[in-house]
């Protein structure tokens, strides 16, 4: 059986065979690399950026707007009582309380976010385009919750590129899966290389993210794989899957010296960890995903995600059964997320710096029957919040109604949440395009709006 290209360079060049001569020949291509179109080069927005980055908080499973964010005193008035034949008013298992100058209500599920209060915008008027939980997810991710698509953050690589070379310009951390599973963060019809680089928390995030072998030997059969694909690259010139392609050998060549330092805690100090709540040396949790983020968006990485939750296990926010479950839900997350913020600030990053903490949808207000503990789906009225890079901090944007239940004033769909999240990045939304089966698509599709209410 003939050997793959692969086997054949490492063979040539691990086995001595190719004379240096020879190689400094094949390696002497008159299609420099320089000549070769980059897809993660550096963009021009569109018009001036308030963001550089994004760092997006997904807390999957359906956090419940009442019992976190919205609060609505006539469900815990009403508590138990018959607003029809099988619909209880469920009030909330928890206070309220008024944080910052500007009195924000927060739960008592959340105390540390309510300390940074001032920094964050409240959207308490979300509504997405699906109800069930792979709908939705794809929904706030893809902007479609039927059609595969490229997600959010492979947007914005293709329309921006990234800073560091040496690493993915979209990377997700995320220990399990949410309900969109990969769909979540795969690029669909826009070249691979804008695809985000999943990231498992534990001693190795990525796979094969230390050389086995010696550098000297590795870079020899990379320089002669890059020679055999600029051959094949002449002629090819306007394929932008081939190029990127050929860029993600070098950006995975890059990531074995850049990614090791890029996850290394042990460079950061005491106060540090402290900050977060990590343990020096623990590789878990969502305070070891809050930190590595900052170090990535400092070093250059556009798009940061992270998941909270595991589909495939007994832990994430789909809270059916009971609600209690969320003392332990929100405890992991809470001061990890307010010490990212306050990290990003003392470090002069909050001001170009995006942060998104979204779900797929809220949790309903009523109940079938008394002492059922937990909520449904509901997708018509939900939460979120953006903070960082010209949002208005302090701010509590949109009103749902008494119960909860619909929204009463100033409806923000994922579409308009996409197109502000872009918009802080200097991107017109509808002007992001990407060609593909006889038409132009974009993320917000033929929908959106830029919520300017919200910004500063």
């Amino acid at each position: 059986m003939p050997e793959s290209r692969r086997q054949m360079i490492r063979s040539l060049a691990g086995g001595g065979l190719l004379l240096p001569g020879l190689l400094s020949e094949l390696t002497a291509d008159d299609a420099p690399k320089s000549a070769i179109a980059n897809p993660l080069a550096p963009k021009d927005p569109h018009f001036p950026a308030k963001a550089k980055r994004v760092i997006f908080l997904f807390m999957t499973g359906g956090v419940s707007h009442v019992d976190t964010f919205d609060h609505k005193p006539y469900l815990t008035k009403n508590h138990n009582k018959e607003r029809r034949p099988r619909q209880l008013y469920k009030g909330s298992d928890w206070a309220f309380k008024h944080y910052g100058n500007s009195g924000m209500q927060i739960s008592d599920l959340f105390p540390q976010i309510g300390s940074v209060s001032d920094d964050i915008c409240l959207i308490n008027s979300m509504q997405n385009i699906n109800g069930d939980h792979f709908g939705a997810t794809i929904g706030i991710h893809t902007g479609s919750a039927t059609f595969n698509r490229p997600s959010m953050g492979s947007w914005v690589s293709y329309g921006l590129g990234t800073y560091n070379q040496n690493l993915p310009s979209f990377m997700v951390i995320s220990p399990g899966l949410p309900y969109g599973g990969g769909q979540s963060w795969g690029s669909d019809f826009l070249p691979v290389l804008h695809q985000g680089t999943r990231i498992i928390p534990g001693q190795e995030p990525i796979a094969n993210m230390h050389r086995r072998g010696s550098s000297g030997l590795q870079n020899t059969e990379l320089d002669i794989l890059d020679f055999f694909n600029r051959q094949h690259l002449k002629g090819r010139e306007s394929d932008t899957n081939l190029s990127a392609r050929i860029k993600s050998f070098e950006t995975a060549a890059g990531m074995q010296m850049a990614a090791p330092e890029a996850f290394d805690l042990a460079q950061e100090t005491k106060e540090t960890h402290e900050l977060y709540g990590l343990k020096p040396g623990n590789t878990n949790g969502f305070a070891w995903q809050c930190m590595v983020a900052r170090r990535l968006a400092e070093r250059g990485v556009r798009f940061i995600e992270l998941i909270d939750g595991d589909t495939a296990v007994d832990y994430n926010w789909d809270t059916h059964a009971k609600m209690s479950t969320y003392n332990r839900l929100a405890k992991n997350v809470d001061r990890p997320i307010a010490a990212l913020i306050k990290d990003l600030k003392a470090r002069g990053m909050f001001e170009d710096t995006l942060i998104v903490f979204t779900t797929e949808f809220g949790r309903g207000p009523y109940c079938p029957a008394p002492g059922v503990e937990g909520r449904s789906h509901h997708a018509r009225a939900y939460s979120s919040w953006i903070a960082g890079a010209g949002i208005r901090g302090g701010l509590t944007f949109g009103e749902s109604d008494e119960l909860g239940d619909n929204i009463a004033k100033d409806v923000v769909t994922v579409h308009d949440f996409q197109a502000t999240i872009l918009h802080q990045l200097g991107i017109d939304h509808e002007r992001l395009t990407y060609r593909h089966a006889g038409r132009d698509f974009r993320l917000t599709d033929v929908h959106g709006r830029v919520v300017k209410e919200i910004l500063s």
